[in-house]
Order: C-alpha cells, then structure tokens, then sequence
C-alpha cells in the first residue's frame, strides 16, 4: 500500500514520515480514539477530484468524538477545508481514500475519558477497491456478535470497537470468504465487518434500522435515497432475521471504503440467481455517476478540491 504524502497533525500540514505519537499515547494504549473513511474520487473528463459529502461525514466524526467526551473545537466546515488543503498539498489526480482520527493525546496510563487532551490528525491515500470481489462476493455469518450499543456504541467510529470487527473479518477471510455478516445480540442481522447491510425482496429494498447496532452509514443513506428517488423502490428499515437472507432476492453491503459490494452466495447457498441482481447492478451505475459528480441533482454530494483553470 502506498503511504500518504502529508498529513495534518497539531495544528498543520507536515510530511507523513514526521507526523508521530508516542507509544504511551492513551487512545494508542486503550483505543480511546474515534476515526472517518472519506472518499474523494477523480474525475478525468472535469480534471477534477471531489470529496464525497464530507460535510455528512466530519458531522458524524464530531458527533463520534463527542460520544468520547472530545472537544475538537472544529466544525464539518473548517474540516473540510482543512481537508481541501491537504489533498490540494498533495495533488493527487486518482481516488483517495481520506482518514481523520481523534484520539486522547496524553502520555500516561490509566483508563477514563475525563481529563485528557484531544488531538485529532488527517491523512490521505491513493485507494482503489476495499474487497477486490466486489461483484460476486461470498459471505458467512460471523460466530461473533455485533459489539451492543451497551457495551460500546455501534453508531460510533470508535477505534477500540473495532477490534470486534477484526474478529469478524479475519475468521471469514481465513475460512476462505471474502467478508462475513454479524448477528445482534438476539439474532438479527446487524451489519458485514464493516460495512451495512441490504437485501432485496419481491422489489422491495430492506435495511436494518439504526437500533440494531449499525453504524449509521453515510454510504447506506445515500443508496436508501438514490433507490426511492431514482429507482423508485420502496425502501424499509426494520430487522432481519439471519433466514431472510438465505431466502432474498438480492445481497449487498455499502460502506464508504466498501462502496457497493454485490454478494452471490452465503455460506455455500447462492443468493437469488448466484450472480449480482438487477437492483445491484443498477444502484451501483448511480452510485458511481453520483459519487463523481455526473448525476445530475446529486452534485450537492460533490465538493471540489482543486480550483477550476
């Protein structure tokens, strides 16, 4: 993988190689730190690179950071121009993938969350596809269970929580699958490792609801409205029974790494027709023209990074 070429770290914009914590760095230590994955996609015809709805994105990170008792004293605004200045530092003419962190920046030891220092950094990288098989993925079901809004909140992009989704992913990779799906704690469906959940149903577009523990996904709402608006479909957010999924139409995940990733077959039962539906494929066309700032009516999601010539 390719290392970035800057990042923003204590207030400015330096040399990836010189922005450094130390090891006694308490969200290094306890995971006390909260993250984002941006996009920002490049368009050859434009000669234009736009970040995807980073104004939704740096809220939801705020709104993480605040979850963890964090005072950024930013806005999604000052966010994004702080994000605008880093890629424009770093020229890039190729999709990136951008990854602001906060973290508790005290050297010592000892776990709370009150009375620490708040420090928060961003870095960007050239990044192509999350799950390399991304039209014909296999899943599982995880023998996890879905981290409950009770123990850490899912709805955050906490670091340390994402040691459950470490889990998740790894067994599933090594058993020979590209991705798993996880349960709740009573049994339904909650989301992939990470990544959001649809199915599809005689037409109908089905998603878990924000109370089953998912990561409120900026990805999953653009693809809920991007299908009501232009596909016209009904949309449902309710739970899923782990059956359901065996028995629907259509599967796939969305994630702002992932983008839209299609799923033929969970645990050696094929999905629909064993090859990606209809809807799938569709909602991905959309999605690639909106993300690169070619549906029209959906150019509010687009913010330029490089002045226009």
């Amino acid at each position: 993988m390719t290392l970035p070429i800057n990042a923003y770290f204590k207030g400015k914009i330096i040399p990836y190689s010189e922005a450094k914590i130390g090891i006694l760095t308490h969200g290094f230590n306890y995971g006390t730190a909260v993250f984002a994955g941006i996009r920002a996609y490049w368009n050859a015809e434009h000669q234009q690179l736009y970040l995807f709805r980073p104004l939704d994105h740096y809220q939801r990170f705020l709104n993480s950071a605040k979850l963890l008792q964090m005072d950024l004293g930013e806005t999604p605004q000052s966010l994004t121009q702080i994000t605008i200045d880093l890629l424009r530092r770093d020229g890039y003419k190729q999709d990136i993938y951008i990854r602001p962190i906060a973290y508790k920046a005290d050297e010592t030891i000892g776990v709370r969350l009150h009375n620490l220092h708040d420090e928060f950094a961003i870095a960007a990288l050239p990044f192509e596809r999350y799950i390399q098989n991304d039209t014909s993925a296999h899943v599982t079901f995880s023998s996890w269970r879905r981290v409950d809004d009770n123990m850490i909140p899912a709805r955050g992009k906490i670091s340390g929580a994402y040691v459950n989704s470490a889990f998740i992913k790894t067994d599933a990779v090594l058993s020979g699958y590209d991705e798993a799906l996880v349960l709740t704690q009573d049994g339904h469906v909650s989301e992939g490792s990470a990544m959001n959940v649809f199915i599809v149903k005689d037409g109908v577009l089905i998603t878990p609801p924000v109370t089953d523990n998912i990561l409120e996904g900026i990805i999953r709402r653009s693809v809920i409205e991007l299908a009501q608006t232009e596909l016209k479909l009904s949309v449902v957010e309710r739970s899923i029974d782990r059956t359901e999924v065996y028995l629907c139409d259509e599967l796939f995940l969305t994630g702002s790494a992932a983008q839209i990733v299609a799923i033929t077959q969970i645990d050696h039962r094929p999905i629909g027709k064993g090859k990606m539906g209809e809807i799938t494929a569709q909602l991905r066309l959309l999605f690639d023209d909106a993300i690169r700032a070619r549906l029209p009516g959906y150019t509010k999601w687009n913010t330029a990074v490089y002045d226009k010539i």
